[in-house]
């Protein structure tokens, strides 16, 4: 079977990148762009492209790359090409029960004040709009918010870490598929169920909210990848 291979468009930046921070920066732009799909899955990497774009050497574009293969973002065939990953769905879905496993214990030690509970039914308003008005990247951000009040009522930084470095390849497969999980709007309802229950001073029924909040999300996704099995078959 052939490789199925792209041309990248990389973005032209208006001025080069310092020497001094131009590793990171690197790093942090193809990092974006494969995120939010300006870098499509399967498309090919050419150093010195990125190079010139970028306004640096190639050196340290060949740094960020190795980088982002460690992170699963990018993958190379030895002298043949350094590609975007392709998205795994499945992979995603072991991703989400890793977090969730997290989150609840999250939830379990976390000190919420009423303040923070009024903070989590704004961003989930805010969150419905942007789903209302077809924003996809607001509405994850809002989500990503809601979730991080009681990831930092929990006061435990390494947690705090595992957990975004896992959502960041999970953001990836969320806006690719954002279209056809045609049931985001029900991740607000289970939102807001976990807010009452906060509202009551159950912190039982809230984990409970939780939970199936993240079973809801692994449902849609899995919607997905059965949808793409089909068209494969078809």
């Amino acid at each position: 079977m052939l490789d199925v291979v792209y041309y990248m468009p990389i973005p032209q930046v208006s001025r080069p990148l310092s020497r001094s921070l131009a590793r990171d920066e690197v790093h942090r732009r193809l990092k974006v762009w494969i995120i939010d799909g300006t870098l499509r899955p399967g498309e090919v990497l050419r150093d010195q492209g990125i190079a010139l774009s970028l306004g640096v050497s190639r050196t340290p574009v060949r740094e960020a790359l190795r980088r982002l293969e460690d992170e699963g973002f990018v993958e190379t065939a030895l002298d043949r090409w350094t590609r975007v990953a392709p998205l795994d769905l499945q992979k995603a879905l072991e991703i989400y029960s890793i977090i969730e496993a997290l989150e609840v214990f999250a939830l379990e030690t976390a000190r919420l004040t009423a303040e923070d509970i009024k903070k989590m039914s704004v961003i989930n308003q805010a969150m419905r709009r942007a789903l209302r008005l077809k924003q996809p990247g607001s509405a994850l951000r809002a989500d990503e918010d809601f979730h991080g009040v009681w990831l930092t009522g929990a006061q435990n930084g390494e947690l705090w870490v595992l957990v975004q470095q896992l959502k960041t390849k999970l953001q990836r497969v969320e806006l690719a598929y954002w279209d056809r999980a045609a049931r985001a709007d029900e991740s607000v309802r289970e939102h807001a169920t976990l807010l009452r229950a906060l509202q009551t001073g159950s912190r039982r029924e809230a984990i409970v909210a939780l939970k199936r909040n993240w079973e809801g999300a692994k449902q849609r996704l899995r919607t997905v990848a059965d949808s793409e099995a089909s068209s494969v078959e078809i």
